[in-house]
């Protein structure tokens, strides 16, 4: 009989390791994002929310830029391995940003360059990352695994940001991404721990199934999946922006400090993990799941948007990070599970290239919109990104009802 339960995949020896490590690097990720922006935004610019908007751009653009090639490699090399490359690499780069900002050499364009090779670096690591879920957990308790990992990441929004505001005002930004680079240590310690025995290994992809653009007819084959990556290109490209939205909200309508900026990150991170313990509960997301996730997601942009004070945006922020985590979470359950092993890889690959791709597009705009109209009116943009995809998903239920109705006649 199958496991059950909100932590089944913790009885998992490979996945109780793997999870251990994590943790400890995701809160060193959460206080590199949060002290990143304010770098930006408050030393070297004067509150430019489109310059955040670009360190966006550059660190998501390569998910796009080196699509051909990302997933493939999830899909082919030894996933293990490849984890191991990437997260010794990003450990460095964390470093080397770390100490530029402690002995006060850094500059806007060395943050931009930093953004961009760290996001080429993340552009392999984060499909193998969601991929070798499965090899740790097996399909059976995938989106559990799925969900787990999403909590993981959420405490760590939820502790990170927050630890992250404290180091900033008492020592300096710099150690926040000295911290972050030394986390990475523990993920490669989980790595070198596993069992490779007890791992659920996938098929490798050969050369003989091509490589991204065997991808990209696959996905193109299956409208589920054309109109999953619509509605995450939507929310990703104009929604996601929380660096933006919260920075700008925190800094120029609400005047707080770092740690009122980090508290309202740690905020937010209550309804994302609330958000995945709901997910890890479940046996399998659906589409419609999806779809209401992005309503909800409107709504809460829409509330953020008019809160009139700071406790009133942090609880429309906890309403937004549910629906976020709930819509990001199900889509990549769904995404994976309903696709055949050999190319989870390059799906996955074109889903972050999607979700993420888009920043270089939607934030920019977004950008400028707090910066021309203000940050309320950013969210806005955000609010309409959630109905948007929300109309998207229900254009393609619609469609598939006829179609069931056409065939069932």
């Amino acid at each position: 009989m199958a496991a059950t339960g909100v932590f089944r995949s913790l009885r998992v020896f490979n996945y109780r390791v793997w999870a251990g490590g994590a943790l400890v690097s995701n809160v060193g990720t959460w206080m590199q994002r949060t002290a990143q922006d304010w770098l930006v935004l408050t030393v070297l610019t004067d509150h430019n929310a489109s310059a955040v908007g670009v360190v966006m751009a550059l660190q998501f653009g390569p998910q796009l830029l080196l699509l051909p090639w990302t997933g493939f490699a999830a899909d082919r090399l030894n996933q293990r391995k490849l984890l191991m490359a990437t997260q010794a690499s990003l450990g460095l780069l964390a470093l080397g940003l770390g100490l530029m900002t402690v002995f006060g050499v850094i500059r806007l364009w060395h943050v931009y360059v930093f953004a961009f090779v760290f996001g080429c670096v993340t552009a392999f690591d984060a499909p193998v990352r969601q991929v070798f879920v499965a090899e740790l957990v097996g399909d059976e308790d995938l989106p559990n695994a799925v969900a787990l990992n999403s909590t993981s990441f959420n405490a760590g929004r939820m502790v990170g940001p927050a630890v992250a505001g404290f180091l900033i005002a008492s020592v300096g930004t710099g150690w926040a991404f000295v911290v972050n680079g030394v986390s990475f240590l523990a993920v490669l310690v989980s790595l070198s721990l596993l069992r490779p025995h007890e791992l659920h290994l996938n098929p490798r992809a050969g050369g003989a199934r091509g490589g991204f653009a065997a991808g990209l007819t696959y996905v193109r084959a299956r409208p589920d999946l054309l109109a999953m990556l619509a509605m995450l290109f939507l929310i990703g490209a104009f929604g996601l922006n929380f660096p933006i939205f919260v920075s700008t909200m925190a800094a120029t309508v609400f005047h707080t400090g770092a740690g009122g900026y980090g508290l309202l990150s740690s905020i937010m991170a209550v309804g994302t993990v609330t958000g995945a313990l709901a997910a890890a509960g479940r046996k399998r997301p659906t589409f419609v799941l999806i779809l209401w996730a992005a309503a909800l997601f409107g709504v809460g942009c829409a509330l953020a948007a008019v809160a009139p004070g700071y406790w009133w945006f942090g609880a429309a922020l906890v309403v937004i990070g549910a629906a976020a985590l709930t819509f990001t979470n199900s889509t990549n359950s769904l995404m994976q599970l309903s696709t055949e092993p050999v190319m989870r890889g390059r799906v996955m690959a074109i889903r972050l290239a999607v979700v993420l791709g888009g920043t270089p597009i939607g934030a920019p705009v977004v950008g400028w919109v707090a910066d021309r109209f203000g940050p309320r009116w950013a969210l806005g943009v955000g609010a309409a990104a959630g109905f948007a995809a929300a109309l998207a998903g229900a254009r393609y239920l619609m469609r598939q009802g006829r179609a069931n109705g056409a065939g069932s006649g």
